[in-house]
């Protein structure tokens, strides 16, 4: 059960009303009556919690768990202990998001702002915002409707903020077009210079960076991670993508829609992403490439040439994930081989 102190639950549902919102089918229908209280761990569940499988690692514990009901794959409602009602879906884990999602719906914002918010006169700000404490808004910036803004925020001038907005506490937001429903945690900084200069033999000279930072609709950013304006194009981050902490994306990146990205990559100025390319907890990505659509490049894997869209590579420098493994097997029986000598 999540703490109370942090987290308000909705709920109870019955396992009919789960079954719809998640797009699952209920394998028994006769137990759409069924009410379930909350959502919880495999280990942790209890006679009126949901949980799920998606991991096949997962299944003993699985076979042993006490939930009243989980969303399953259709091959595993086998292995199901007696008496556990099954929400089936191809995509178990997505069912039981939504689910939770029902339980634990995000808090409703609170109209106001704090008397201590600085809020130039010539700003935006509609009347159903919430502006946290010691929140700076400067000249000629707009947000949209229902927008929350953390305490410590700066929004910088001429920045523009969408619809229905979470923005966490000590963000900076400068040079920047964000889209509606987009979340930024907290400590993120959107629209700082690029890092850019040209060499000399005194010291290197600053390029101002003329762009801006575009963030798509529905963009996740995590805490901590930083995004740099556009050199002269913009940077821009794609409708639906997925960032998470410590993230550093270089001037003039280009992200597709949905791309996933895990903490502590790095991506270099002027690299493009296709959709739906997925990244691993700390790769970096050299300067001026291009990922095609649907790649995936392992964790800290070193990537300094283009990607194939659809291809999945890993190593530093990375290479396609089945030559990686021919090389591995090899590396292994020739030191098998010396090891016999």
């Amino acid at each position: 059960m999540a703490d109370p102190r942090f987290f308000d639950r909705a709920g109870p549902f019955t396992l009919a009303a789960l079954a719809q919102l998640c797009g699952a089918r209920l394998l028994r229908p006769e137990e759409g009556g069924r009410v379930l209280r909350d959502v919880a761990p495999l280990e942790t569940a209890g006679a009126d919690e949901l949980t799920f499988l998606d991991n096949p690692r997962y299944r003993e514990a699985f076979a042993c768990c006490r939930a009243g009901a989980a969303c399953v794959d259709q091959k595993f409602a086998v292995a199901a202990p007696p008496g556990m009602a099954l929400l089936v879906s191809g995509e178990p884990y997505k069912a039981y998001a939504l689910a939770a999602q029902a339980f634990y719906p995000a808090p409703p914002g609170a109209a106001g702002r704090a008397p201590s918010a600085l809020i130039d006169p010539t700003a935006f700000v509609p009347e159903d915002c919430e502006i946290g404490a010691n929140v700076v808004i400067a000249r000629a910036a707009r947000l949209g409707r229902n927008c929350r803004v953390g305490p410590n925020t700066v929004i910088g001038a001429g920045v523009e903020i969408g619809d229905d907005c979470r923005i966490g506490a000590n963000v900076s937001l400068s040079h920047c077009l964000v889209g509606a429903r987009v979340v930024l945690h907290p400590g993120v900084r959107i629209g700082q210079d690029g890092f850019g200069f040209a060499p000399d033999r005194d010291a290197p000279v600053k390029v101002p960076q003329l762009g801006r930072v575009i963030l798509g609709d529905d963009v996740d950013v995590g805490a901590n991670t930083t995004i740099d304006r556009g050199s002269g194009h913009d940077t821009v981050i794609g409708a639906g993508s997925m960032i998470d902490n410590l993230v550093q994306i270089g001037h003039n990146v280009v992200l597709g829609r949905c791309c996933v990205l895990a903490a502590q990559v790095g991506i270099a100025g002027s690299t493009s992403l296709g959709d739906f390319v997925m990244i691993g907890g700390q790769a970096g990505l050299a300067g001026h490439l291009h990922i095609g659509s649907g790649a995936r490049i392992a964790g800290r894997s070193g990537v300094m040439r283009d990607v194939s869209a659809g291809e999945t590579v890993c190593g530093s420098p990375a290479i396609r994930m089945t030559e990686f493994f021919r090389q591995q097997v090899a590396l292994q029986r020739l030191a098998k081989k010396k090891g016999g000598q």
